[in-house]
């Protein structure tokens, strides 16, 4: 997974060749994105006679933290050529005083 950040959002790109992209579940809350999805063998041809398989289905999951807060309800995904392409607006920062809790004295 690479990620990287633009002035106005951050971009993971997740390489996972191979996969049905009806699989793959993207989220990103408290800034962490998540990805995970998994494959299937559907067939195996039992005249080839094979020496050596790998594995063939399996799933994955992924957490990281990206650098910088996110509006991770506004992020979007797309999976072209075995590549992931997660996209996450930036949050504004905030102005002056902008998100500071004003004290009530009694």
């Amino acid at each position: 997974m690479d990620i990287y950040e633009t002035e106005k959002e951050v971009v993971a790109d997740v390489n996972i060749p191979n996969v049905d992209p009806e699989t793959i579940e993207v989220s990103v809350q408290d800034n962490v994105l998540h990805v995970s999805g998994g494959k299937e063998e559907k067939k195996e041809e039992k005249d080839k006679g094979y020496w050596k398989r790998e594995i063939r289905s399996g799933s994955f999951s992924r957490a990281v933290r990206v650098p910088s807060p996110v509006e991770g309800d506004k992020a979007e995904a797309v999976y072209e050529n075995g590549i992931l392409k997660v996209t996450i607006p930036k949050k504004k920062e905030l102005e002056e005083g902008e998100g500071k809790v004003k004290v009530k004295i009694k």
